[in-house]
């Protein structure tokens, strides 16, 4: 599903460079889950991001879905980040001005451009906002929600236009324990009954430890 081959990635600031990947090989394979987990500082959100179209390595590969993501146009990248690839991040980063259901539709909306499947749209959204327990907040703005409401809004909202991978860095890093391992529940749920291929970049070792296959990243490189 996933190869990544000789991943660097070098940040330039105040004259200096920083390098914070430092030629990375990994192979993630369909259906699977996996976490990514090391010390902060370790390279392991630079490296989902690099996995997952958001930010372009100073050297190396990544093939995804057959295409080596970096060698698409902007556009076609774009496309593909949208309609295939699902994130959830720390941060949720809701749109505060728009409702709950509006927050997870917006990306089909997005994708296709098509205002006309509007009804369509909503039916999948309020489906999923089923699925993660927040049906009655459907009406509610972000601003009303907890924490962890929030995030299941993003793991809905990540998963409207059907992705083959889910993203996830830091899933729990913003919630309480007790949210936290809701968190878990759900995204453990999601990928058994989906087969979705799942990443997990976590400091959560209940997390990573749902995980079919761990990779410790350490110093820019993964760890024996």
């Amino acid at each position: 599903m996933i190869e990544a081959r000789n991943i660097h990635k070098v940040y330039t600031a105040a004259g200096k460079e920083l390098e914070v990947l430092k030629g990375v090989d990994l192979v993630i394979k369909k259906a699977s889950l996996t976490a990514l987990v090391g010390p902060s500082g370790a390279g392991k959100s630079t490296l989902l991001h690099i996995l997952g179209g958001l930010d372009n390595p100073s050297k190396g590969s990544v093939h995804l879905f057959g295409q080596d993501l970096y060698s698409l146009s902007d556009n076609a990248l774009s496309q593909l980040r949208n309609k295939r690839i699902g994130f959830v991040f720390q941060f949720y980063h809701l749109l505060t001005e728009f409702t709950v259901l509006e927050n997870v539709y917006i990306p089909a909306l997005i994708a296709s451009g098509a205002a006309e499947q509007m009804a369509g749209y909503r039916q999948r959204a309020l489906w999923l906002l089923k699925s993660v327990g927040l049906s009655s907040r459907s009406g509610h703005f972000p601003s009303q929600l907890s924490g962890g409401e929030q995030q299941r809004v993003a793991v809905a909202r990540a998963l409207m236009n059907k992705p083959e991978v889910l993203l996830c860095d830091e899933p729990t890093g913003n919630l309480d324990s007790a949210t936290g391992e809701s968190i878990i529940a759900l995204l453990e749920k999601i990928q058994h009954e989906s087969g979705m291929t799942v990443i997990l970049v976590t400091h959560n070792k209940e997390l990573a430890n749902i995980a079919h296959k761990i990779f410790y990243l350490k110093d820019g490189l993964l760890a024996n």
